[in-house]
């Protein structure tokens, strides 16, 4: 029998069910492009990966939207503090010492006659320097070592295992209180290199650990079994798939040092004034709390807000991060 030529206009799919039902052209062309089409093929769809997964649901979550929105703001003010306020943190006035609020002072000002609002504004400068360079130096001083000390193992994993012991043994406010009195520098580097180095072994066990996890996968193994060079496993094979949990406890730990920060400045072996920091704020006003509760209130509630958002933007994370959470 001669094959009959293809009508569009005629074109005709079997319903599965030993009929067949008539279909326009246009529907006939989009039936055959389509996956579902009836003869299985069509375009696959691009499988998506876990950092795309995670963006995915990072932007339908609105604990990560408010604590993003939250970070957003204060890195701004800590980058353009004169966007939103005209003074100077170290304008005082001891005339207007414990006054309430007032025009160009909506927070009042403290015991010494300075805008609370002001010192505010320009205390998010100094917590959100420390809290990102501190985490900054512990991730990628911790993820080194760990992960150098997870992917060859043996001796340097016992050494490694061994120091991190000695630092975790080590009191962060005690340590603090005895590294940071002997240091006379008025920066926040004394500051930020003490979190450092008292930070790293958190992160280190935990880029360890899954470094250790990584390195057993199939992909890495045939990698090494093709000649891979173990730089080439480490960056290529392993990095990405390990970095996750690093990330996740960076972000929550980043809310601890700017906690910390303010701990080590409100006990005077932080930021010292003139330095503006809600830790010396708040040490400067607990005295008056009965007479300018006000001076204590904001910038405990600034660094109160702040820690949160980090701590809500770290869990948000580690959920969207979490293959076993989905």
């Amino acid at each position: 029998m001669p094959e009959q030529p293809y009508e569009p206009e005629g074109a005709i799919a079997g319903t599965g069910m030993g009929g067949a039902m008539d279909l326009g052209a246009s529907e006939a062309v989009t039936l055959e492009k389509t996956p579902g089409g009836p003869d299985g093929t069509g375009p696959a769809e691009k499988p998506r990966s876990l950092w795309s997964d995670a963006w995915r649901d990072l932007r339908r979550n609105p604990v990560f939207i408010l604590s993003a929105l939250v970070i957003l703001f204060l890195v701004f003010i800590s980058l353009w503090p004169g966007a939103i306020t005209s003074g100077s943190p170290l304008t005082c006035d001891l005339a207007k010492a414990q006054q309430g609020s007032g025009p160009g002072a909506p927070f009042g000002y403290n015991g010494q006659g300075c805008n609370v609002y002001t010192r505010t504004v320009y205390g998010a400068r100094t917590s959100v320097t420390v809290g990102v360079l501190a985490t900054l130096g512990v991730a990628v001083l911790g993820s080194v070592l760990g992960g150098l000390a997870g992917f060859f193992g043996r001796s340097w994993d016992s050494l490694l295992s061994r120091t991190t012991d000695i630092f975790f043994a080590i009191p962060v406010v005690l340590g603090g209180l005895v590294l940071l009195s002997v240091v006379t520098s008025n920066t926040v580097w004394p500051v930020i290199g003490f979190m450092v180095l008292l930070g790293w072994p958190q992160i280190s066990r935990i880029a360890r650990g899954s470094v250790i996890t990584a390195k057993q996968n199939d992909y890495v193994q045939a990698a090494r079994a093709l000649g891979a060079s173990n730089s080439r496993l480490l960056l290529r094979h392993i990095a990405p798939n390990a970095v996750a949990p690093v990330i996740v406890v960076a972000t929550i730990a980043l809310g601890t040092y700017i906690a910390l920060e303010a701990t080590l400045s409100y006990l005077g072996v932080g930021l010292k004034p003139p330095s503006v920091s809600w830790g010396i704020d708040i040490s400067a006003a607990s005295p008056y709390i009965r007479n300018a509760p006000h001076a204590l209130l904001w910038p405990s509630g600034a660094l109160a807000v702040t820690v949160l958002a980090f701590i809500m933007l770290g869990d948000a994370v580690r959920d969207a991060l979490d293959p076993k959470l989905r």
